[in-house]
């Protein structure tokens, strides 16, 4: 953690015995791992803990009073102990075999703690055989040995752990695992901590209506009568502050370096292109032109983040500002995906530059090209024929040498790493860095933006050009066959009536799979149609093919996986059914949605489900389908995705890079922390790197 680490083997300061337990069941080595391990949940003073949203076979721990219970004697002889617990949400059912103890304390009443698997029988859950402790009431001394409290006594005699759980105002409750009771990890982590020296504050400065670091870590595992929330925000603030340093020290380093001076010329190809456009620019366009310009115009890298709904013109913005950087005499790099999406951009750059009269270069460069076309847009680039070069990650090899990079575009920026994007940007020349311009058509929640990307400025373009449609969405339920058979017909009314249109599969093979759709629609649904398929064991020759068949109209159905889910433009398709709709993410679906609508025509997307009604993922279609705002969906994507996988910390294992810090919930402390870490890097810059050497987050920045 930010400016903290204990090394301590946890062998050197807890009992051999129960070091090798917690190494067994978590995997920690050190205290610091185990300090780490913060409470799941508090109990204060007896209060109840739910297990709400534990599936079967979880290791759960909770806290509530028995209300009923008994016990009876099985055909084989054994005693069996039911016992009905209340915990706040609801009631769970403990049971024993031959348990005396269990029998005897388990009394209605008696406030308890127990830890154990949860199982569902019936509907209802339960928890078998679990480990427990009776709780005493607040200001009552415990009988000893109550329970399973002489587990703890590896840590301390039971009377001081006795003394414990009545003096705490509330009791930390710890995610368990098999062989390791959360009681168990509570008497581990207050050995250890007692067994810590007072840890210095890692910051110059303790952050004003914070506590001290030393504090806030006792204190996030045992609260005091203001309980943890004081505690738990200084370690949250500490992983949000980890974060911002790394980019706030990137955003330093970039402001020193040197660019490539790209001036607004009166004349030449960016006031040619403009002068000729067959549309006016939107209100939008225009204030981020303003913005690249000015960026690319200064001595140092452009660093711009460039978000805009889909359809809302990026590209066009991206094509003025690399003609400013042609008409000073540079190249221009444009990353794109896939080799569809890149093909799709430099044939929709050579039109609307042929358009324009411009004599502009536009070379191709993907993977599955053939070795003689590779060689000649190799050859173009390093001589500087090639003013403007498309391509997927083959523009990041070795071989590909530029004559004079100056402007680097990354379309669809999430598909990318920062490593991959600085390996393009470093075939500029040694004195110059390119200017870097990144586009995304997937919103970014904000305290997204200000943990991943705070490196960047950003614009945004909200406004969709003159023309484009509403899209109309419909969710289409497996259970509800009239519908789905209307989802079909709705196709063959759009295709008779001269437009086209995708059905796209979450797979290639297996029921509901591409190849399995494409002959049922070829076959039964549409024979008289024409039907074609795209995925991504096809060859780059037939997905090009097949692309420019269905973009000029050859297609009535193109049966694809999400190959087409961003920059296809095919403003003649205006319905789009995507099966299994449930399969994909908020944010996917609504890039898959503007493939249609981007013409003049209205359109419709069908989400299809085999899911059942009321279960969340319906639910979560029904809200898709509600609105085609971006950035609404982008929180709604953040409320129905696992944090971990959004700030790329979800991992296999046991380390996790941020622990504490939610997304969704501490915005205020991710902003903070980003505005401190720019002032940290400004006073104190070695502090900054000290702070940050070594730490996960920094390779998560970096490479992920």
């Amino acid at each position: 953690m930010l400016g903290w680490a204990d090394e301590r083997e946890l062998t050197a300061v807890l009992p051999a015995q129960e070091a090798n337990k917690i190494t067994k069941a978590f995997g920690y080595t050190t205290c610091g791992e185990l300090l780490t391990h913060f409470p799941r949940a508090y109990s204060h003073h007896g209060s109840a803990v739910s297990i709400e949203n534990a599936a079967e076979g979880d290791q759960v721990t909770l806290i509530g009073t028995v209300i009923s219970g008994g016990t009876i004697r099985t055909r084989s002889g054994k005693k069996l102990t039911k016992v009905r617990i209340y915990y706040g949400m609801g009631e769970v059912e403990a049971t024993f075999f031959n348990s005396w103890l269990a029998e005897k304390q388990l009394q209605p009443g008696v406030n308890v703690m127990v830890s154990g698997k949860v199982k569902y029988y019936r509907g209802n859950v339960e928890v078998s055989h679990p480990a427990f402790i009776v709780l005493p009431a607040p200001g009552e001394k415990p009988k000893k040995g109550v329970g399973k409290l002489r587990d703890l006594s590896a840590f301390a005699s039971v009377e001081e752990l006795e003394e414990l759980l009545t003096e705490l105002d509330y009791i930390p409750i710890y995610p368990a695992r098999k062989g390791y009771t959360a009681w168990g990890m509570m008497g581990a982590i207050k050995y250890v901590l007692d067994h810590t020296p007072a840890i210095p504050e890692p910051l110059d400065q303790v952050p004003e209506f914070l506590s001290n670091f030393d504090a806030a870590l006792r204190g996030a595992h045992f609260p005091d009568e203001r309980g943890p929330k004081p505690f738990i925000d200084r370690v949250k603030y500490n992983e949000a502050l980890s974060l911002a340093l790394v980019l706030a020290l990137r955003r330093a380093d970039t402001a020193a370096q040197t660019a490539p001076v790209c001036p607004r010329a009166k004349q030449g190809l960016r006031a040619d292109f403009m002068g000729r456009l067959p549309f006016p620019l939107t209100g939008g366009q225009k204030a981020v032109l303003e913005e690249v310009s000015k960026d690319l115009e200064s001595a140092h890298p452009m660093q711009r983040l460039l978000q805009g709904e889909v359809g809302s013109g990026k590209t066009v913005v991206a094509l003025i500002a690399m003609l400013q950087a042609i008409d000073s005499g540079r190249q221009c790099a444009m990353l794109a995906p896939t080799e569809v999406l890149a093909i799709q951009h430099a044939r929709g750059l050579t039109t609307l530059l042929a358009d324009a009269g411009l004599p502009t270069s536009v070379v191709v460069l993907t993977g599955s090209m053939s070795v003689r076309a590779k060689r000649q847009a190799l050859l173009d680039i390093v001589s500087g024929q090639a003013d403007i070069v498309v391509g997927t990650h083959a523009l990041i090899q070795d071989t590909v040498e530029f004559f004079d990079l100056g402007l680097v575009v990354v379309d669809e920026q999430h598909r990318f790493g920062v490593e991959q994007r600085d390996n393009l940007r470093a075939k500029g020349r040694a004195e110059a860095t390119p200017h870097l311009l990144v586009m995304t058509a997937t919103p970014i929640p904000r305290t997204v933006a200000m943990t991943a990307f705070a490196d960047l400025n950003v614009s945004m373009l909200r406004e969709l050009p003159r023309g484009r449609q509403e899209i109309q969405t419909t969710v289409v339920p497996e259970f509800k066959p009239e519908w789905v058979s209307r989802a079909w017909e709705r196709i063959r009314e759009e295709v008779t009536a001269g437009r086209q249109a995708f059905v796209v599969c979450p797979r290639i093979d297996g029921e509901g799979g591409v190849l399995e759709t494409f002959e049922l629609l070829r076959t039964r649904v549409f024979p008289e149609l024409g039907v074609a398929m795209l995925h991504g064991r096809m060859s780059g020759e037939e997905k090009d093919a097949t692309m420019a068949d269905f973009a000029a109209g050859g297609i009535d159905i193109l049966v694809a996986t999400t190959v087409i889910e961003v920059g296809i433009n095919v403003p003649n398709a205006t319905v789009m059914y995507v099966r299994e709709a449930h399969s994909f993410g908020v944010s996917q679906l609504h890039q898959l949605r503007g493939r249609v609508g981007r013409g003049s025509f209205k359109s419709l997307c069908l989400l299809h489900t085999t899911m059942e009604p009321g279960t969340p993922a319906v639910e979560r279609l029904t809200a898709v389908a509600a609105t085609t705002d971006g950035f609404e969906l982008a929180e709604l994507d953040l409320r129905t995705r696992q944090e971990g996988d959004v700030l790329g910390t979800a991992q296999s294992g046991t380390k996790r890079r941020v622990k504490m810090l939610s997304l969704i919930h501490d915005g205020d402390i991710i902003a903070r922390a980003s505005s401190d870490a720019t002032d940290l890097v400004a006073r104190n810059r070695g502090l900054a790197e000290r702070l940050v050497a070594g730490i996960e987050g920094q390779d998560f920045l970096e490479k992920s």
